[in-house]
């Protein structure tokens, strides 16, 4: 529900400046305090996705290599 001025005042620039750069201020210290974590966690993602690719594609490689026998005649 919005909030009236108070005691008939009107809402001037400064007010809603202030009250943006609030809401705003807040926001930015919540993102700067949980980036250093988020960053940790997208790189041990990234990790996991590399090696789980590695494996996958290791393995597949020697289920698909064939076998060459070579004789002597």
């Amino acid at each position: 529900m919005p909030r009236s001025a108070p005691a008939g005042r009107r809402i001037t620039r400064e007010d809603l400046q202030t009250a943006y750069s609030k809401v705003l201020g807040e926001g930015e210290e919540t993102v700067k305090a949980a980036a250093p974590q988020g960053l940790a966690v997208i790189g041990a993602v990234g990790f996991a996705v590399i090696t789980l690719a590695f494996l996958i594609g290791r393995r597949r490689g020697r289920s698909r290599s064939a076998v060459v026998e070579i004789r002597r005649l």
